[in-house]
């Protein structure tokens, strides 16, 4: 048995000599082996981080078609898109007389002709088409709109329609680069009102502007309608809000103790069936949108995202453009329709309500509202300052500009289904009438500048009911101080104590 043992055990030892020869022997082959591998898993490491072009190689790795497959690629391959034709350039000429005459080649273009943010049906047979154009454009030159439908399936009974669109200017001249229009789109007979669908081209030419030499149009797909889409009665059903708000954009580094404290007063104030429109042009910071979040799940808040105007220099963020936006996508869905800011806080003397005002005011498409100026830095120290500091914005800040003889800006309401385009103060496009004596039956108070700085709005701590600051009197008016308890008992029973600690 030893015997065995020691002859397995001397084969065993001859094998693994063996196999040490073998591989000495092919050492040399084994370092190529290896090193080839190396590279190969080196190779495939880095292709990873090539561009995508360069890791397609599935062409290089494929056999060439034959002849008659190649016959069929290059008779079903679209041919290659055709480069713009580039003006030829235009060189200085020496006229006969000697004169030189002066050539000029432009390149590019300087703005667009038109850019579309929305369009709506205003009825059967009429539509609104908001968006911006060049200023340049409409200063120096006369472009025109021409609105076509297109229905989806062309019979007798639905044709194929042009007229001419009536554009609107709403924005008085405020506008940068570019100014706001609006197209009315009015056809002579109800298109697309029986559901089959289609669709609203706008045709807009620059009629010579920015270079007499050409009249460019371009065709804009304005809104599609498909078959079933369109409920017509939404333009004669009753509408769903009694009151609703179109904010302007908001924008830069605002306050949310000013936000919180200005959404729950409006919300107090106009009640269960009103809505807030709040456009967000940078403004609604992370802090803002914890204090919004409350009021947009309860239904009373929509918040929409444009900060992408902000490519399009227009005045003020495009505001212009914003509220003409929302005129028209809620004016089937609200009764009145109210244009203010973050920083006013409408009033209504206790003798009324906000129902009973707009009651008095139903003969009218139209109605403005006086202001009342306030200080934003004035507060009123009749306790310890630490408590003062404490209370919110409109409990401190009660001293009210007196100042006679100067034309203070109004905010208006409007009765949304007569109305064309609007404008920031007041429209001037609208079917009805208007009326400006509202003195003693609405006001709103303004606390200007409030909303945009992230601090302690109390800069000076008086305690007299006049005084006199650089020239402008004020006096103390503590109506909206005595109607901040009830907003804060509102807002407690509403939300909760969610927004409890808000910071400025």
């Amino acid at each position: 048995m030893a015997k065995d043992n020691d002859q397995i055990q001397i084969s065993n030892h001859k094998d693994k000599k063996m196999f040490i020869g073998v591989v000495w022997n092919c050492a040399a082959e084994l370092k190529v082996l290896l090193s080839a591998l190396l590279f190969l898993c080196s190779l495939i490491t880095l292709f990873q981080f090539f561009p995508s072009s360069v890791r397609d190689l599935r062409g290089c790795a494929s056999f060439p078609p034959p002849s008659s497959a190649v016959q069929l690629l290059t008779t079903t391959t679209p041919p290659p898109p055709i480069e713009p034709q580039q003006n030829k350039k235009l060189e200085d000429v020496v006229l006969e007389d000697g004169l030189i005459k002066r050539n000029f080649n432009g390149y590019g273009t300087a703005a667009y002709n038109f850019i579309l943010m929305s369009a709506y049906r205003g009825g059967v047979d009429t539509f609104a088409v908001i968006g911006l154009s060049s200023k340049p454009l409409h200063l120096f030159s006369k472009p025109t709109y021409l609105c076509q439908w297109v229905p989806h399936n062309v019979t007798e009974s639905h044709q194929n329609i042009t007229v001419p669109g009536y554009k609107i200017l709403p924005d008085w001249g405020y506008g940068r680069v570019y100014t706001v229009v609006v197209v009315n789109c009015t056809f002579p007979f109800p298109v697309g009102h029986d559901g089959s669908g289609g669709q609203l081209l706008v045709h807009a030419s620059t009629s010579g502007g920015g270079d007499t030499n050409f009249d460019l149009t371009n065709t804009i797909e304005a809104l599609t309608e498909t078959p079933g889409s369109l409920n017509t009665l939404q333009f004669t059903a009753p509408p769903k809000y009694d009151y609703l708000y179109c904010g302007s954009p908001l924008y830069g580094n605002l306050s949310p103790q000013r936000v919180r404290e200005w959404i729950a007063y409006q919300v107090n104030f106009f009640g269960e069936k009103s809505h807030f429109v709040i456009h967000d042009a940078g403004g609604v910071h992370q802090e803002v949108m914890e204090v919004l979040r409350p009021w947009i799940e309860k239904g009373y808040v929509t918040l929409q995202d444009i900060k992408e105007e902000e490519r399009f220099d227009g005045y003020y963020h495009n505001q212009f453009l914003i509220v003409n936006d929302c005129l028209h996508r809620y004016r089937f869905m609200t009764k009145w329709m109210f244009f203010f800011d973050v920083d006013e806080f409408l009033f209504v003397p206790k003798k009324g309500t906000i129902k009973t005002v707009t009651d008095s005011m139903s003969q009218y498409t139209q109605f403005t509202i006086e202001q009342r100026t306030m200080s934003n830095k004035l507060c009123y120290l009749d306790d310890a300052a630490g408590r003062v500091y404490r209370k919110w914005g409109i409990e401190k800040l009660v001293y009210r500009d007196t100042k006679r003889g100067i034309r203070r800006d109004r905010k208006y309401v409007i009765q949304p289904r007569n109305v064309f385009a609007t404008g920031v103060h007041m429209s001037q496009n609208f079917i009805g009438k208007t009326t400006h004596k509202t003195e003693g039956k609405i006001m709103y108070y303004h606390y200007h500048g409030t909303i945009s700085e992230r601090r302690e709005p109390c800069r000076q701590l008086v305690n007299t009911t006049n005084l006199n600051v650089d020239g402008t009197p004020y006096v103390v008016d503590t109506t909206m101080r005595e109607a901040a308890a009830n907003v804060k008992r509102f807002e407690l029973r509403m939300i909760g104590s969610v927004l409890q600690r808000t910071h400025q």
